[in-house]
């Protein structure tokens, strides 16, 4: 698939995925939060389950998962919900926990709300 692919894809298909949920708006994920394996898929778990898990033995990032599975952020959001719920993966975030204005030495740190904007304009692109 071409890096537009996506564009073309069916909303069918993203609906299949993702038995129609969508991930909330207080999901733990952003573009840059780390996920790990705990475990080994399991027989029977839907396809891009196993391949989250097998992805990401390593931490990876869940904008390079949702390139490498060729798939939307928030539907790969929905998989990881369901891996995270069921103990299947951890997540963090690269930074240290730090107060909402300086990171880990003292600088700081753009707005979360202006991070948030720039995703969704460049999510509309």
């Amino acid at each position: 698939m071409s890096p537009r692919a996506i564009d073309r894809e069916t909303p069918d298909r993203f609906y299949t995925i993702t038995h129609g949920r969508v991930p909330g708006d207080d999901d733990p994920f952003d573009i840059v939060s780390l996920i790990v394996a705990e475990r080994d898929p399991a027989p029977g778990m839907q396809s891009e389950h196993v391949k989250i898990l097998q992805m990401c033995r390593a931490p990876m990032a869940l904008v390079e998962i949702s390139a490498e599975l060729q798939l939307p952020i928030r539907v790969v959001k929905v998989l990881l919900l369901d891996l995270l719920d069921t103990g299947g993966i951890t997540a963090r975030h690269p930074l240290p926990n730090t107060t909402a204005d300086s990171g880990p030495t003292g600088m700081h740190l753009p707005d979360h709300d202006v991070l948030k904007q720039v995703l969704l304009g460049l999510q509309r692109l």
